[in-house]
């Protein structure tokens, strides 16, 4: 009785000033059970290796994690009050002690005890009267798998933070490579400036339409539209590949001239399948070139490069149609002067089913006031 009440004083004592101390690198094991036989042994058995925290309840166990969290607890099973499987229950439904690796103490020996221990998550069944020996290695196995854990789950968040960050420089990357060849293109063609910024804030406004009005949601389902939107500035890129003496020509084009400038929606398309060839996941590179390839596509089958028509031309390609013709004739131009917002709107309508796809055009009559709110915005930006 005297050694137990010992005992009982030393555990008390090292619970109150002890369990917040530095304890070297020793690792600590919280023992929880109601014979205190078994928390001497258990003690004298792990004291020169652990720090062990006794407890003689369950219910002990509670207030004792909101102070620490132990590397590992051991528990006993059968205990009055509540019994092991009541406190490993409760340990895994709270998030701060679900993920503490508990082991059963337990003088019960059959396969539907260890059986429904395991369920609710021990990781290991210990049988008393346990041999010193086998304690100790059982531990050791089960703290250095721990140990093992915790330094996998560290690098893979290190690893996740360092794919963020390269992912981050990436897409700056990408972004600058992208206005750098939109700006690129822009300054070849310096008649028709801010045309590429206009173009993709129109094709914003049409792509927030066909959200709002539900039009083509099937094919826009899986459409990262920022990478869209991003990527239509390149859908001129081919005009680097223009003759000067065609860009700058400050009047109409001849018929030979017109034909030697559309093939800029074929250089665009072969500028940027060389890209892909070097970068076959970019996504953004595969809407640039449908943008390239296919603005100057009608829907009769009267466009150009492929003479494609109704829905063999991709949404994006119909879409840039609408915002390239609505800019041509919003702006001054060599040939001619700028066209009222209401006369381009009237000029695209009478178009639909010829040049533009009916759909698209209805929705564009939808948002033309938004469409010439970006117009002026634009313009007072530049």
């Amino acid at each position: 009785m005297i050694k137990n009440k010992k005992f009982l004083l030393k555990s008390t004592v090292k619970m109150l000033y002890n369990i917040d101390m530095d304890n070297g690198a020793k690792q600590t094991i919280i023992l929880v059970d109601d014979n205190l036989t078994n928390l001497m042994i258990g003690e004298n058995v792990l004291g020169d290796t652990y720090n062990v925290i006794t407890l003689n309840s369950g219910i002990r166990l509670f207030p004792m994690l909101k102070r620490i969290t132990p590397d590992l607890i051991l528990l006993d099973i059968e205990m009055p009050e509540m019994d092991g499987y009541e406190v490993i229950e409760r340990l895994k439904k709270e998030p701060e002690t679900r993920d503490i690796p508990v082991i059963f103490l337990t003088s019960l020996h059959s396969d539907d005890t260890e059986y429904r221990g395991l369920s609710l998550g021990a990781i290991d069944y210990i049988s008393k009267p346990f041999s010193p020996p086998l304690l100790l290695k059982r531990l050791e196995s089960h703290l250095l798998m721990q140990s093992q854990k915790r330094e996998l789950q560290f690098m893979n968040s290190n690893l996740e933070l360092m794919v963020e960050e390269k992912s981050g420089t990436i897409i700056q990357l990408k972004n600058t490579l992208l206005s750098t060849m939109a700006e690129l293109v822009e300054h070849r063609d310096e008649i028709t400036g801010g045309h590429i910024e206009r173009t993709r804030r129109y094709l914003k406004v049409l792509m927030d339409g066909m959200k709002k009005y539900d039009i083509y949601q099937e094919e826009m389902g899986l459409v990262d539209e920022d990478l869209v939107l991003q990527s239509s500035q390149l859908h001129d890129l081919g005009k680097i590949s223009i003759s000067d003496t065609i860009l700058f020509k400050p009047g109409r084009l001849t018929d030979e001239e017109f034909e030697e400038i559309k093939k800029h929606t074929v250089f665009g398309g072969k500028i940027i399948s060389q890209i892909i060839q070097k970068t076959p996941d970019s996504d953004f590179l595969q809407y640039a070139k449908i943008f390239a390839e296919t603005h100057h596509e009608k829907w009769d089958g009267s466009g150009y490069p492929k003479g494609l028509s109704g829905h063999e031309i991709p949404l994006f390609g119909r879409l840039m149609a609408i915002a390239d013709v609505y800019d041509a004739l919003a702006t001054d131009r060599p040939y001619k002067t700028a066209f009222s917002h209401e006369e381009s709107v009237r000029i695209i309508k009478e178009d639909s089913g010829k040049h533009f796809d009916p759909v698209l055009i209805d929705l564009f009559l939808k948002v033309t006031d938004e469409i010439e709110r970006v117009a002026v915005e634009v313009k007072e930006e530049m």
